[in-house]
């Protein structure tokens, strides 16, 4: 097999497309396990998967040892576990009490053997049991759970951790008795009649599988005769393993690398839909625990919101709750004054017929029957969904469809109701002017626009969503504008640009503002213009720079009181980024964090936090900056409140003038809209 997969690399790095195609066909079902094992059906799997493929195509021509593609392909899924891991360690998983019910293809058989009723209960409370593991460990069992299957050998499993073999054991050891003791814990805590002390003990648990619980209920698993007892006759996790059958691979995250990848060749097309096809089939009667396809898996795996707490700060800093971060709902400007097409809570999808007089009830409806060159007003008030918008219709260049607040009034999308696999709003057209809406309480992403081009999204306030705010997502992502608008108390991220490349993209005039992890998160690997944008209160970083090359240009950008660093690029391979008179200040990590490659810094300002005040990679180029001039201390800002900058947007909706952090230099962030 090595000799076929090196002769295959060398074939494909001479321009060979069927070799390439092979190549990645072969070896995706064992990437998405990897991924999928490590990550317990998030929905983020699908993207993960699809980023480590595509950055393999990417970087085939410049792997110097063929022999190693998949030590180094192994190597990149587990690099992008880790980031998404880390991006994520503020969201909080809540297990259910009651036991998981995983549907099990093989029930029938299970009814008519005891030993496998008792082993399949096992797989269960292993599945469940992998939630309480902490983020490396995580990391590890996906791998170590292909090694069980026969799919790596232990020294790919150890290239991977970038340690030796027997090094790897002794972690691959630790991580299996952290899992048995979580397995105990899952056991006590599904026990009927469950232990009096146990039940005495987890009144004050919130229900979230963290560290510190974890610890907890060990130790008294571990110390009380009832819990012990119940943790006996545990199977070994090789034997539940084995009847696992492999994630399936969706034919839809094939056809996504297919048109990613931008093949010309038809045998990719045939070979990936193959792979998909015979890995959804559950081979030799195993149970196929497909968490990422399983509806009721995703009503388990449920979100839960990060308590208001007060996060520590730098000397002298007051930094607020996430309850009490988010900025008061921007002022929505003026509307449009008329429409071809009207929205109202009150209206109806059934006797409507979209004027002004009888209009339509939901978005949906409207969405449905516009054209291009047309208007779509909304009426104020509570729009409840019950489904997903879809939003599948072109506009053109002369023609761009417009979707709106109605005059001054403010139209709320609530999204509540949703189940979690769900978004609120899901785009894939282009030409469209969104403004003036607000987005509010959605299970997922609440907006998201996947290879779009030529949009306006402006006045928009998408906050208390899930995941993410607003997604802007995958190849083609082109020529798209984010203008004046309010990211605000999602678990997530507050905007995410991702997953993709595309030219002309720009974010400008924007607040992210008490999101659970970053404000703005760039995972694109095409140059995005961001200007004149606030990023504080955030529980990760301010603003978050990557991809390949990630030559993000940033101007007059301002990031404070931050969980983590202003501006950093994760770490990430980036190159050619560019700032140019942003502010750091207050945060708890460092101002600017860019170790990841090189990158232009002119005329910022980084004061107050509690890192460095820049980490750059080696041939970073760093001029007129405020750490590489004497004197620059909390005194040279004219203020340093931001009530007024959190405050109440314009009229227009811009951001609000402000004297907060303004040096009266040529450093640093204006600390104006720019729109």
């Amino acid at each position: 097999m090595a000799w076929d997969v090196t002769r295959l690399v060398h074939k494909a790095q001479s321009g060979d497309l069927a070799a390439r195609d092979t190549l990645i066909a072969e070896h995706l079902p064992l990437i998405y396990n990897i991924v999928g094992r490590a990550l317990d059906g998030h929905p983020d799997v699908d993207d993960l998967v699809q980023e480590t493929m595509l950055r393999a195509v990417r970087g085939l021509d410049g792997l110097r040892e063929p022999e190693r593609f998949r030590s180094w392909l192994i190597a990149i899924a587990y690099r992008q576990i880790h980031l998404h891991l880390r991006a994520r360690r503020t969201t909080r998983v809540r297990p259910l009490p009651s036991p998981l019910d995983v549907p099990d293809p093989g029930a029938d058989f299970a009814e008519r053997a005891t030993a496998e009723l008792v082993v399949a209960d096992q797989r269960r409370e292993l599945i469940e049991a992998t939630r309480w593991l902490d983020d490396q460990d995580r990391r590890l069992l996906g791998l170590w759970w292909q090694e069980a299957a026969g799919e790596l050998t232990r020294t790919e499993l150890a290239a991977a951790l970038e340690v030796q073999p027997k090094h790897a054991a002794v972690r691959v050891q630790r991580m299996k008795a952290q899992l048995d003791a979580a397995r105990g814990v899952v056991r006590a805590l599904r026990a009927r009649p469950r232990c009096p002390a146990l039940i005495t003990q987890v009144k004050r648990w919130d229900g979230v599988a963290d560290p510190l619980w974890r610890k907890r209920l060990v130790r008294h698993v571990r110390e009380c005769p009832q819990c012990t007892l119940g943790a006996h006759g545990l199977v070994a996790p090789e034997e539940l393993l084995l009847g696992i059958a492999a994630l399936p691979v969706p034919a839809a995250l094939a056809a996504g690398i297919l048109t990613s990848a931008k093949t010309t060749s038809t045998f990719l097309s045939h070979k990936l839909l193959a792979v998909a096809a015979a890995a959804s089939v559950a081979v030799g009667g195993g149970i196929v625990y497909a968490v990422h396809q399983s509806p009721l898996e995703e009503r388990e795996i449920a979100v839960a919101p990060p308590p208001a707490v007060v996060r520590p700060s730098a000397p002298g800093t007051v930094v607020r709750s996430r309850a009490a971060a988010a900025p008061r709902p921007a002022v929505i400007g003026t509307g449009v004054q008329r429409a071809d097409l009207y929205v109202a809570p009150s209206g109806s999808d059934r006797a409507g017929n979209g004027s002004v007089g009888k209009p339509y009830g939901t978005l949906e409806k409207a969405v449905s029957q516009v054209k291009p060159g047309q208007t779509i007003a909304m009426r104020g008030g509570v729009y409840r969904l019950t489904s997903e918008i879809e939003i599948a219709v072109d506009g053109t260049a002369s023609r761009r469809i417009t979707v709106s607040n109605y005059r001054d009034e403010r139209p709320v999308i609530d999204a509540a109701a949703l189940p979690a696999t769900d978004w609120a709003i899901d785009q894939t057209s282009s030409y469209w002017t969104v403004r003036g809406l607000e987005i509010r309480n959605a299970p997922s992403h609440a907006y998201v626009c996947s290879g779009c081009h030529s949009n306006v999204f402006q006045r928009l306030t998408l906050r208390d969503n899930v995941r993410a705010g607003m997604m802007l997502r995958d190849p083609g992502t082109t020529g798209n504008q984010v203008l004046d608008s309010d990211f605000t108390g999602s678990d997530g991220i507050g905007l995410g640009v991702q997953f993709g490349s595309g030219a002309g993209n720009v974010v400008r005039g924007n607040r992210f503002a008490g999101n659970g992890e970053s404000g703005l998160d760039l995972k694109f690997d095409s140059p995005v213009l961001v200007e004149h944008n606030w990023s504080y209160d955030n529980g990760g970083n301010g603003f978050v720079l990557t991809g390949a090359p990630a030559s993000h240009r940033l101007r007059h950008n301002a990031a404070w009181n931050n969980g983590n660093h202003g501006f950093t690029d994760d770490g990430g391979a980036t190159l050619g980024l560019t700032l140019t008179n942003n502010t750091a200040f207050r945060n708890r990590g460092s101002g600017f964090a860019l170790p990841g490659g090189e990158a232009t810094l002119r005329a910022n300002v980084a004061v107050a936090n509690a890192g460095d005040p820049a980490g750059l990679a080696a041939g970073s180029v760093a001029s007129g900056n405020s750490w590489q001039i004497g004197g620059w201390s909390v005194s040279r800002f004219r203020s340093v409140s931001p009530s007024v900058a959190e405050g109440s947007r314009t009229p227009a909706g811009r951001l609000p003038s402000t004297d907060f952090l303004v040096t009266g230099s040529n450093l640093g962030a204006s600390m104006k809209s720019g729109s």
